[in-house]
């Protein structure tokens, strides 16, 4: 038996493309089509009609994330950890959800930040507001929610950062977080020019190098995305055909503290990307689920999504590791009551 589980597990066994989401793209349909041929067809239309009105966002994403990668556009968010520490902490904030960041570009920003003296309060703000919304998700949500659900998204990203951020001066003030930072070591990933270096350029195209990181970038984010939301839609399709829409509303469903701290409860170890998750959630709120307690679920889940969390647990000590969590869970929750208000 155990000469068959490692066979198994050998990496030559499996092919490469059986481990990405496209698998999935394919199979559940098919799984489908064998299992419940009455509904097949019903099934697939639906997951394309959402895919393909979903397209136009997708090609503004993607345009606008590669023209602010090539003009590097990051320069604005390193400068606005200069000055005094309010106003770091207000543009940290409003910024967060600006940058054109892949995960693995927040870890060396972020350390070469608290390397030059950055206070902690400031970058707080970046890493609870960065995660929430950037232009491509400000888009997907909209296609997926409506557009006032996704401004929404934007302004509880922006307050969460505020809230963060100031909390965390308090918190200094009174000698928490003495000595934040781990010993680390900062590199890059390769993802383009970095963010400390000189400034945007909007006119990339005279510059060779940044036109070829805007091909690259606009091919990446094209594939990435289209990727991510193929699969986002049938899961989509799944869950409005198969989850019983009284099951939802009975745990998320009908007004107020409950449902909500039970979405958030919920999304917080549930990893969705930013780009799966708006999908899942439209055909979570067409079953029952509240609009509060989708903001809830969208806030605690990107708080706790891996690459946020491993930016955070790689740079700075466990209790500041606890506050980040915790902030984001209370901010969620308060963003869900107060969007449900409103």
């Amino acid at each position: 038996m155990s000469d068959i589980s490692s066979t198994l597990r050998s990496p030559g066994l499996v092919p490469p493309w059986l481990k990405t989401p496209w698998t999935i793209v394919v199979v559940i349909p098919l799984i489908v089509l064998v299992l419940d041929t009455q509904q097949a067809a019903g099934f697939v239309e639906f997951a394309l009609r959402a895919f393909i009105g979903t397209l136009p966002y997708i090609a503004i994403a993607v345009i606008m994330i590669a023209w602010l990668k090539a003009a590097g556009a990051e320069a604005y968010v390193a400068a606005a950890f200069r000055g005094r520490e309010n106003r770091m902490v207000v543009l940290a904030a409003l910024l967060g959800g600006l940058a054109p960041f892949c995960s693995c570009e927040v870890i060396p920003f972020i350390a070469g930040l608290l390397a030059l003296g950055a206070p902690l309060s400031a970058v707080m703000a970046f890493w609870l507001s960065s995660p929430l919304i950037d232009p491509p998700t400000l888009f997907i949500t909209a296609a997926a929610l409506g557009w006032p659900f996704a401004i929404g998204k934007a302004v509880v990203a922006v307050s969460l950062g505020l809230f963060g951020g100031f909390a965390i001066k308090s918190l200094l003030s009174m000698g928490l977080f003495s000595d934040p930072i781990r010993q680390t070591t900062t590199s890059r990933c390769g993802c383009g020019p970095s963010p400390f270096d000189g400034k945007p350029v909007w006119r990339f195209w005279t510059e060779v190098e940044r036109t070829d990181t805007f091909r690259s970038a606009f091919a990446d984010n094209a594939l990435f995305l289209i990727k991510w939301l193929a699969l986002a839609y049938v899961l989509e399709a799944v869950l409005v055909t198969y989850v019983p829409a009284s099951m939802i509303a009975s745990a998320v469903g009908g007004q107020g503290v409950v449902p909500v701290f039970v979405a958030a409860l919920i999304g917080m170890p549930a990893y969705l990307n930013g780009y799966v998750a708006p999908p899942l959630l439209a055909g979570l709120v067409s079953q029952g689920m509240t609009q509060g307690a989708a903001m809830a679920f969208l806030t605690a889940g990107a708080v706790s999504s891996i690459p946020a969390m491993t930016a955070v647990w790689s740079l700075v000590h466990r209790g500041v590791f606890a506050a980040y969590i915790g902030l984001g869970f209370f901010g969620a929750v308060l963003a869900g009551l107060v969007y449900q208000l409103l």
